[in-house]
């Protein structure tokens, strides 16, 4: 079962003086987001974007490298946290609690980008009906061979659109159409950014690169 903020923020000050610079601001921004989101009991939707800013907070680099994607980097991390995660965490969260959540949220094309980009007339989603039928045959591949660090970085490529339409605008607040995969997304989020935190506070020896916007004196 995923610890809440109240259990990780007692660890995490029992610990932080021993914690790296950055690894420590990751942890306590990422700590501080996910307070708020269990604070949303009645608001699926800020519940939702704020465990995103969350788990922001926990994996963005300040690479100065502009050509690094986005999902790139959230792809790299979650690989890089499936093999940090000797407890088993990640797995059981994927293969054991939500299963059927996950591959329901791998079948909607309301969570695809490209059949947006399709209906916006973009060239990218010209053959739109062949990238979800090749996805959900790698999704497929992925599922069966149980490969934790695919199945989520192909979940979380499914987010990044849900969390694209909240944040611009794509969306309107407590709207109806778009409950079922936000009710998905945030069981399975608000499972995962614990889990995360707590890997990273495992593995506090490791190199974690410089968090993104660093606190500076001025």
């Amino acid at each position: 079962m995923a610890k809440d903020f109240a259990t990780l923020k007692q660890r995490q000050r029992a610990e932080r003086e021993n914690y790296p610079e950055h690894l420590s601001l990751r942890v306590h921004r990422a700590l501080s987001w996910l307070n708020r989101a269990e604070q949303c009991e009645d608001d699926p939707d800020g519940r939702f974007i704020f465990l995103w800013i969350a788990f922001n907070a926990a994996y963005a680099n300040e690479t100065g490298d502009q050509h690094i994607g986005e999902a790139r980097q959230f792809n790299d991390f979650l690989a890089r946290m499936d093999k940090l995660d000797g407890a088993g965490r990640l797995s059981g969260i994927v293969w054991q609690q939500y299963p059927q959540a996950i591959r329901v949220l791998l079948d909607n094309q309301f969570v695809f980008q490209p059949y947006w980009d399709h209906l916006n007339g973009l060239e990218s989603g010209a053959d739109w009906e062949d990238q979800f039928q090749r996805a959900r045959t790698a999704a497929q591949k992925s599922l069966a061979s149980q490969n934790t660090a695919k199945v989520l970085g192909i979940v979380f490529s499914r987010l990044y659109t849900l969390r694209n339409q909240l944040i611009h605008g794509g969306a309107t607040w407590n709207s109806q159409v778009n409950r079922q995969q936000l009710s998905d997304a945030n069981r399975i989020l608000g499972d995962l950014v614990p889990a995360i935190i707590e890997i990273m506070m495992d593995n506090a020896d490791k190199h974690w690169g410089e968090a993104c916007y660093p606190v500076r004196q001025s």
